[in-house]
């Protein structure tokens, strides 16, 4: 897929590949698997052969739990399934590997019980966006040189990490800690 960095991306996910909203009532995610949403990319060589063990991650868009109590996978449920981001206008052009997850929460009190549900694009990042550059969203962190911080998956989160291991329904949370590095900062 084509793009260019300051480019607004969509990331979707279904409950299976045919669900119908209108009788999957579970579709886009059953609407109890509350939990944060974040994007990573890869630099690779080459996005059609490259082997993922050993790439280094950065994150470039999170979203957990706002101030509200209102979870990322809420938003991402009363949008059908999709979470707009976008991607830094710093980020150098080449290709890419884009992961996108959202973690599940309502059984993570124990480990193993967070659930991690994933996707993945190959992306190659052309120049700068022609467009104008809006204001970023409240849930995105803007304007500086590139200078990402670097995780591999696995490898990434441990099991006992306040924002995998977590208790979601007792006590009520009133914050919540995203797993990970910060999301890049241009």
């Amino acid at each position: 897929m084509q793009v260019k960095a300051g480019d607004k991306l969509t990331a979707e996910w279904h409950h299976t590949l045919d669900s119908k909203p209108e009788t999957d009532k579970s579709d886009p995610i059953d609407p109890g698997h509350l939990g944060p949403i974040m994007v990573y990319l890869a630099k690779v060589d080459n996005a059609l052969t490259t082997t993922v063990t050993g790439l280094k991650w950065f994150k470039i868009y999170e979203d957990g739990m706002d101030a509200n109590g209102e979870w990322a996978v809420t938003r991402l449920y009363n949008n059908k399934g999709k979470v707009d981001f976008v991607l830094p206008s710093c980020v150098p052009a080449g290709q890419y590997l884009l992961r996108a997850e959202l973690i599940a929460l309502h059984g993570a009190g124990n480990y193993p019980g967070a659930q991690f549900y994933m996707e993945c694009a190959q992306i190659n990042v052309g120049g700068s966006s022609a467009t104008k550059r809006e204001a970023a969203p409240r849930r995105h962190l803007a304007t500086r040189a590139f200078s990402p911080s670097y995780v591999s998956f696995p490898g990434a989160y441990k099991g006992s990490d306040p924002g995998v291991k977590f208790q979601l329904y007792w006590p009520k949370p009133t914050s919540y800690t995203i797993p990970g590095p910060r999301p890049l900062v241009c």
